[in-house]
């Protein structure tokens, strides 16, 4: 796309969105281009493992391991949602913004960039492209979450509204949420003025100031009354495992024709242990083969044991997926997307973050059920035992995981930053 540019991402270190901000990174590397990533010392590794460079964050916050107590949102102790959206607004969209507009200044300079690539929660990263005048993408490494024509308020998992109680619901929720976010007006606005830009009524229009956002997710997974605008561009998810799980070999024999269920949630602190060791006691008692996935947050050996249940700390999703007939999950986004391109349903029991929201796309799709994550293992049984019996969900996740493979195979992620930076390019070349 008129010869190899230059790329700077802007990254912080939430768990699954760093897999698919790698594999982008990894396909403009294989294309060519220049590519630096500017995050968090705890990604140096993985990050140069695609062929980019990195450089620390100074300024603006970062960890340099990925243990619970360096997550600066530490949203498992949060239980209001408003709450959590304070806790966001001021250690991560806004609150920090002018130390993240700084340290993106200070690498511009350094070593100048065609295109900015911010991660859709860091306003000041995005303000910092701008103040630099350097087109900036943001990339959302799962749903969008900011207010959307024809999708319901991020949040709470609520699914599109078909009657006027709904459609209050859905005003009530987004109403809330533009008021709690646009508490941060003050020292977002004072960060702008810092940077020589205008300030902004709600700090949210600074999306408007992008050239365009890229949301990692196929559109056959939102809800079909969206309405994105043009600069939204649903671009299709990324399926790679993330770089750490290790070799799986099946502990039973080739012969066992029992249905496998695979259980997987979040890699990073969500306090899950207790969740897990419930589905674990469910499992136990099933005609099935199962594989639990503890992940780095957690100790495999903290969970109770069962002559069916694997119980390891992590494998290759995407391998297990091929074989296995029910997911049990939080329905994180990689997991959820993994698990349907493989046309496997889905177990829901969603534990904030984006999960929420996943959990209902899937149950709208008919591609599985969702529970409670305090649901009992009586509860969790039957649910595992109606995916597992009922062909309709296994039949509705294969139809939704053929669109899901069809756009991830055609991902446009780097198709878009291209163009992008080839029309900077033709604009530089003018002057």
């Amino acid at each position: 796309m008129g010869g190899t540019r230059s790329f700077l991402f802007a990254h912080w270190e939430g768990g699954g969105n760093t897999p698919p901000v790698l594999a982008v990174m990894r396909r403009l590397v294989a294309r060519g281009h220049t590519v630096r990533l500017i995050g968090e010392p705890c990604n140096r590794s993985e990050v140069e493992a695609t062929g980019a460079s990195f450089v620390s964050w100074t300024r603006a916050p970062h960890r340099t391991d990925k243990s619970p107590e360096s997550d600066p949102l530490r949203d498992w102790e949060v239980k209001s949602p408003l709450a959590l959206m304070a806790r966001a607004r001021d250690r991560m969209f806004f609150g920090p913004a002018l130390a993240y507009a700084q340290d993106v200044a200070d690498a511009l300079r350094a070593s100048p960039a065609d295109v900015v690539v911010s991660g859709e929660m860091l306003f000041g990263a995005m303000a910092g492209a701008e103040a630099a005048g350097v087109p900036c993408v943001a990339l959302c490494a799962n749903l969008y979450f900011f207010p959307m024509p024809g999708v319901p308020p991020f949040g709470p998992g609520l699914q599109p509204a078909t009657n006027v109680l709904g459609r209050s619901r859905e005003w009530l929720f987004r109403s809330l949420t533009l008021r709690e976010f646009a508490k941060g007006a003050r020292v977002f606005n004072d960060a702008r003025r810092a940077l020589g830009l205008d300030p902004l009524r709600h700090p949210f229009d600074q999306l408007d100031r992008l050239v365009s956002t890229l949301v990692l997710t196929s559109v056959a997974f939102e809800y079909p009354t969206a309405r994105p605008p043009a600069r939204i561009v649903y671009a299709g998810p990324e399926l790679d495992d993330p770089p750490w799980p290790e070799p799986w070999r099946s502990p039973w024999p080739d012969g066992d024709r029992r249905p496998l269920v695979l259980v997987g949630f979040s890699t990073t602190f969500q306090d899950q242990s207790g969740v897990l060791r419930t589905v674990t006691e469910a499992l136990g008692a099933l005609d099935v083969r199962a594989v639990v996935t503890t992940g780095p947050a957690m100790s495999a050996d903290s969970l109770p044991r069962a002559a069916n249940v694997h119980v390891c700390a992590s494998a290759p999703h995407s391998v297990i997926m091929k074989d296995a007939a029910a997911v049990v999950s939080h329905c994180g986004h990689g997991t959820v997307m993994r698990a349907l391109a493989a046309g496997v349903p889905i177990v829901c029991m969603p534990m904030g973050r984006d999960q929420n929201d996943n959990a209902a796309r899937v149950v709208f799709h008919g591609a599985g059920v969702q529970l409670k994550p305090s649901a009992a293992a009586q509860t969790i049984r039957e649910a595992i035992r109606t995916v597992l019996d009922r062909p309709a969900y296994r039949e509705r996740a294969r139809t939704l995981g053929g669109e899901i493979l069809k756009d991830a195979r055609e991902s446009r992620a780097v198709a878009v930053l291209e163009e992008i930076a080839a029309a900077r390019g033709a604009v530089r070349s003018v002057r």
